[in-house]
């Protein structure tokens, strides 16, 4: 089988035989690929709103938030904005299964010769290496308004290994939802009542130890919260204190996002499988 790229479609243009898992995988990664460059305005999550959130956050609510121990609230905030873009990679890949599903892409893929699980692991790849985008534009823009690594390369390439795998991890709640919920618009409306409330009710922008009680527990175990923290406490900048009393989660936050991530990936990922392969056969 040989399949080329078209503008929206993936045509099936012989009776070769198919060649395996990873070569349709690919071939539908390239597709999704093409897609974003085709269409630079789908990229605004993944490269104007990080970017726009560091700019209004440093310039504008900078000089009123206090960093614990009197840091720099800049170098404080990069690793919050790191965090909430991740956490938004799940947009990206239920926007883009919820367009096939609308299209009726996915009919066309089920009438080619190519191996099961092919379309949601090009998904998968696509937005995945779409996440490294928004990763590498931030560390410009921060480098660019004062922030810095202060911690060793060793301890900034675990930082930025940890932030791509919880990408993949979102990848899937992304699938997951995308196989739900069958438009755009209503991932879009579910996505942004659910996951965006989220990403503020963590250290995202400000410490913990600034929000109210109740709000306060829910932030320290909130994983956005660890993610951010651990993001900060690698990269070598000022984060959330952990006092004695402080909770586990707050105490080890990169052990906390490490098993956030293999939880969201064990539970996710069958489920999200399962409720694929239910939208498609429908």
């Amino acid at each position: 089988m040989t399949l080329t790229i078209s503008d929206d479609t993936i045509a099936h243009t012989g009776p070769a035989p198919a060649r395996g898992m990873l070569h349709d995988t690919w071939v539908i990664a390239r597709r999704g690929l093409v897609h974003m460059k085709r269409q630079p305005e789908a990229l605004a999550d993944a490269t104007i709103q990080p970017i726009m959130f560091v700019l209004l956050f440093a310039y504008v609510f900078g000089g009123a938030i206090s960093v614990p121990a009197g840091g720099n609230y800049r170098e404080f905030l990069m690793g919050g904005i790191f965090a909430q873009t991740i956490v938004f990679t799940a947009f990206g890949v239920a926007m883009s299964l919820a367009n096939d599903r609308k299209n009726q892409a996915v009919d066309r893929f089920r009438a080619l010769p190519i191996a099961r699980g092919a379309v949601l692991g090009g998904h998968a790849v696509a937005n995945l290496l779409k996440a490294l985008l928004p990763i590498i534009l931030m560390s410009m823009c921060g480098l660019a308004i004062g922030w810095r690594i202060r911690d060793g390369l060793v301890n900034a390439a675990l930082g930025y290994l940890l932030l791509i795998a919880f990408a993949f991890a979102m990848i899937w709640v992304g699938v997951l939802l995308g196989s739900l919920v069958s438009t755009p618009e209503a991932v879009q409306g579910i996505g942004f009542a659910v996951i965006f409330p989220i990403t503020f009710m963590a250290s995202t922008f400000v410490p913990t130890e600034t929000m109210p009680g109740f709000l306060k527990t829910i932030a320290e175990w909130n994983p956005v919260t660890t993610l951010s923290n651990a993001a900060r406490e690698l990269f070598g900048n000022p984060s959330t204190v952990a006092g004695p009393d402080a909770p586990w989660s707050i105490a080890n936050p990169v052990a906390y996002s490490v098993i956030w991530i293999v939880v969201i990936i064990a539970v996710c990922a069958p489920l999200a499988v399962r409720a694929y392969q239910r939208s498609v056969a429908k």
